[in-house]
């Protein structure tokens, strides 16, 4: 034999057939990740359940809000959302409330008659309001404004929480804040 080993021979081949191989599974693995689809979006939650502990102070930036038009006029929980912003509360929905003969002048909707935000956000809404005790389904607290809501006051800077209590706290803001 002139020189040929074909032990080495055999071996080179062996070598080559099982780098192929893995070759191919790598590229076979690589192209089913790259044209794999995308994940689904969640959505985030609009607001946070956030512990207020008992003798704390809530202010209204703590507070989101959903407005939902009682039998009022058109255009009146847009309206009653935008003054509440105004006063800093954070916006959650609006929309029509269902079920309502439009006799109400306002009402908060909460789980809780006694929770410090519901209470909060009632001062805004002037004497003739109601802290109703139903859940809404609805993100923060929910208020419901009919033809008699004389409209958004001036309500209490912050209220005293006189027990723990949650609040549904709008999401922190991953935007530095103006600093005007």
């Amino acid at each position: 034999m002139n020189g040929l080993d074909v032990k080495a021979g055999s071996r080179s081949a062996v070598t080559l057939g099982a780098l192929a191989v893995v070759f191919v599974a790598s590229a076979a693995w690589g192209w089913a990740k790259v044209t794999q689809p995308f994940p689904e979006k969640v959505e985030a939650a609009p607001c946070t359940s956030t512990l207020i502990p008992k003798g704390d102070d809530l202010a209204p930036p703590q507070v989101m809000v959903t407005v939902l038009n009682g039998g009022g006029p058109n255009g009146l929980a847009g309206t009653t959302m935008d003054k509440l912003v105004g006063f800093g509360f954070a916006k959650g929905d609006t929309g029509n409330a269902p079920d309502t003969d439009g006799t109400v002048a306002a009402q908060v909707w909460s789980d809780d008659p006694g929770d410090p935000a519901a209470i909060l956000l009632a001062s805004y809404l002037g004497s003739d309001v109601d802290i109703v005790d139903q859940p809404s389904g609805y993100p923060g607290v929910t208020i419901v404004v009919g033809k008699r809501f004389k409209g958004v006051v001036e309500g209490h800077p912050t209220v005293t929480a006189r027990k723990d209590a949650y609040v549904c706290t709008p999401p922190l803001s991953s935007q530095p804040e103006d600093p005007s």
